[in-house]
């Protein structure tokens, strides 16, 4: 889905700490639309296997987020060594009720907030979409505002890590087999160590297993965008989660682009059409959930 018809705004461009982790500042890089308002809120969540990357990541996406009339707020959050599993999602948590809590001096609105994550960052904003109640995300206390959740409007995804145990298993699989493999498997197996810490954990973590046990879970609207020729975020296991989903009662849409790989909307692109359509794909989906 095209965008022509859709405003273009001007953006200004922040950095700002949302929290203080002991005396370190955790940051967050805000883009606000220059317009009347008030405008829906996204939050961008950056990939990097849960344990590299940062705010600067997904510039790309957030910048044209913001320009079709959306505030975005790109995160960083705990990594390791500073904290493995859950810290980011405890981050990432506290992050959404405090752009929940300010959304009237952003010019954006409270009731109308979603997430948007790249590979491991879309696994944690789905994690939280269907998790917002759970009391280990939900830890770090926002004074003042006890009354704010942590609910998400919507889930999009972009090429996710959908199942972080599922992925392990698969990378290691690889990695045994030798021969000519994609250089990110021997990356992504000790960044997922780090980060879990267990194999036990990363099965607790995978967003399919807590639908298909019949946790409690919330069902915001989701968009998948990937490639056809990913090979780091094995189909099967986004088919996995998308049966699961939809046997919830969730609302799901899974758009595949042929020939790509991870990460091509932003580098990699093998068809710039491509790049362009799942770019419009996502902002068109923002805008139908939030308004």
């Amino acid at each position: 889905m095209a965008n022509q018809s859709m405003a273009t705004y001007e953006i200004d461009v922040e950095d700002v700490a949302y929290r203080h982790d002991g005396a370190t500042p955790i940051m967050a890089k805000i883009y606000k639309p220059k317009g009347a308002g008030p405008f829906p809120m996204m939050i961008d969540l950056h990939g990097g296997a849960w344990c590299n990357g940062d705010r600067d990541n997904d510039a790309k996406i957030n910048e044209a987020l913001a320009q079709s009339g959306v505030v975005v707020a790109a995160l960083d959050f705990r990594m390791p060594p500073a904290a493995s599993y859950p810290g980011s999602l405890q981050d990432i948590h506290f992050a959404i009720r405090w752009l929940k809590a300010r959304a009237k001096s952003m010019n954006a609105r409270a009731d109308r907030i979603g997430a948007i994550g790249i590979s491991s960052g879309g696994h944690q904003g789905m994690l939280l979409g269907i998790r917002p109640k759970d009391p280990r995300y939900s830890a770090l206390k926002l004074e003042g505002h006890d009354g704010i959740d942590g609910r998400l409007q919507c889930v999009v995804m972009c090429w996710p890590v959908i199942d972080p145990h599922g992925r392990y298993v698969y990378a290691k699989k690889v990695q045994a087999g030798g021969g000519t493999y994609q250089e990110e498997i021997d990356r992504v197996i000790p960044a997922q160590d780090k980060y879990w810490k267990t194999e036990a954990a990363m099965a607790e973590g995978a967003p399919a297993n807590a639908l298909e046990a019949g946790d409690k879970v919330d069902l915001p609207p989701v968009l998948v965008v990937q490639g056809t020729a990913d090979k780091m975020h094995p189909r099967d296991q986004l088919d996995r989660f998308t049966a699961a989903y939809k046997k919830r009662g969730g609302h799901i849409e899974v758009e595949l682009y042929d020939g790509e790989v991870a990460g091509f909307i932003m580098r990699n692109t093998v068809n710039p059409a491509n790049a362009k359509a799942g770019l419009d794909r996502i902002i068109a989906f923002v805008h139908k959930q939030l308004g």
